[in-house]
């Protein structure tokens, strides 16, 4: 049995900018002598609406006094190239190699150190000491410790090459030149985020005979207040929404070179979504749903940062999928594997209600599960699930590991090197001006007397940025390439 597209959720906001003809009596007749049995409290039909909770469980939130926030990332402490050349035939004693690596501006190898070559498409491999380097031409020389010298023909192949340790002769000098440490810099720039909300005087004084009640747990008989703080809360979450899904604008975008409305921004930001799809890494087929497509993601992980503790935020699919995998490894369970087990206390006991859901396993590292309601929330990005028809596209995101923990790097405003979270928001703030969540009044209603407007405008303004530090320890799972 399926899930019937009809009747299917409301989308329509109920938000508008002007007063809905829903929120107040226009019927007041007292001619009709029945009077009707009346709710008095209006009903919370979707629940906790707000989708915000992400970056405050996994992040932190600091100042920041400049239009642009940069810092270092390190880079590898060793030294290997997957891109070498050489002409040197099949059992040559000697060869030269030719390092093609892209963004390599002078080789990190020196005369008197060993390295391991290996063919990229045979495996063939061989143990070689460098002998002489030029690092305006990008070449190195080698002799090989094999009697039967390079174990393929170079012409064609390319050699991966790295270095693992170095040999010298009794009385020699020491290693020729020496290395400086590099690091990748990466920037981002706060943007400004708005809104507002305005009620007339009149309006403020008018009550309703349906009692209203937000998230935040305000509760009232005034439409106004509902109103206010529906904007306050939809303002608070998209305080979150934007540091997740920000974009650049790119040069020669419509965003950058817009001239219509000059009140609105031109320069964008890299939310967390951007930046792992870009310099993360990516799954691009659907749900991990076996413990070998976990095993890829595991082997990934090995390679970039090895982080031993992850979270795992998912929609509802992933999180069943997750489940469903780990519960095949039950005996008790058709098709279990050969290594099946039993989960739960009491030997999974009859009589014991059965949690169908699991929070973690460890597969090499540590997998925390939580389910991301930002990703199943039909006015969010759950109304991009992979059940809609023809939603099999790389837009689709169904989940994001995070690793846990912090990370060192150097902090410019303090000078020196600090413990950051992978995630972290920085907003504009100095000792006279704190933006990271600004609100005032204007009017003069509301105890506000400002100008002569009859009327309240609460405002709302923060600038801040979200910065993703190690973003090759992160995880982007999208449903399609």
């Amino acid at each position: 049995m399926a899930v019937l597209p009809v009747p299917g959720w409301q989308l329509q906001p109920s938000a508008e900018q002007i007063p809905l003809s829903t929120n107040y009596i226009t019927n007041f007749n007292f001619l009709n002598q029945y009077l009707p049995d009346t709710y008095e409290k209006e009903f919370e039909r979707y629940g906790n609406r707000t989708v915000a909770s992400f970056l405050r469980m996994v992040g932190a939130e600091m100042p920041s006094n400049s239009d642009q926030v940069r810092w270092a990332e390190q880079g590898r402490l060793h030294t290997k190239y997957v891109d070498c050349t050489t002409a040197a035939a099949l059992a040559a004693n000697t060869a030269t190699f030719t390092v093609n690596d892209p963004n390599v501006t002078a080789i990190a190898i020196r005369p008197g150190q060993t390295v391991m070559v290996s063919d990229n498409a045979t495996g063939a491999a061989n143990k070689a000491i460098v002998t002489a380097i030029d690092v305006a031409l990008g070449t190195f020389d080698v002799a090989y410790y094999e009697a039967a010298g390079q174990s393929v023909a170079g012409a064609g192949a390319t050699f991966t090459v790295w270095i693992y340790g170095s040999e010298f002769r009794k009385g020699t000098n020491g290693m020729q030149g020496s290395l400086e440490a590099e690091d990748e810099f990466f920037e981002n720039s706060p943007i400004i985020i708005k809104d507002r909300y305005a009620v007339s005087g009149s309006d403020m004084a008018q009550i309703g005979w349906v009692e209203v009640t937000t998230e935040n747990g305000a509760t009232g008989y005034l439409w106004y207040l509902k109103s206010e703080h529906e904007t306050r809360l939809r303002f608070e979450d998209y305080l979150e929404t934007a540091m997740l899904e920000a974009v650049p604008a790119e040069a020669g975008s419509g965003a950058a070179t817009q001239v219509v409305n000059t009140q609105v921004g031109d320069k964008g930001s890299e939310g967390v979504f951007h930046v792992v799809n870009n310099r993360g890494n990516v799954w691009g087929a659907g749900f991990p749903t076996l413990l070998a497509d976990f095993d890829t993601i595991v082997a990934r992980l090995d390679r970039q940062g090895a982080i031993e503790e992850n979270v795992l935020f998912v929609n509802r699919d992933f999180s069943f999928a997750i489940d469903d995998m780990l519960a095949t490894l039950n005996g008790y369970v058709a098709g279990g594997s050969a290594n099946s087990a039993s989960f739960g206390l009491f030997d999974n006991d009859t009589e014991m209600a059965l949690n169908l859901g699991f929070s973690g396993f460890r597969r090499g590292y540590d997998f925390y599960k939580s389910d991301w309601k930002y990703l199943n929330d039909p006015t969010m990005r759950g109304g991009l699930s992979p059940w809609a028809a023809g939603a099999t596209t790389a837009n689709v995101i169904t989940g994001m590991l995070v690793p846990a923990g912090s990370t060192t790097v150097y902090d410019q405003i303090l000078g020196k090197n600090a413990k950051r979270p992978f995630l972290h928001v920085r907003y504009r703030a100095s000792e006279t001006e704190d933006r990271r969540y600004k609100t005032w009044i204007t009017g003069s209603a509301g105890g506000a007397a400002t100008s002569d407007l009859d009327a309240m405008e609460v405002n709302f303004l923060s600038e801040r940025c979200v910065c993703t530090l190690g973003a090759n320890n992160f995880f982007l799972f999208r449903e399609g390439i």
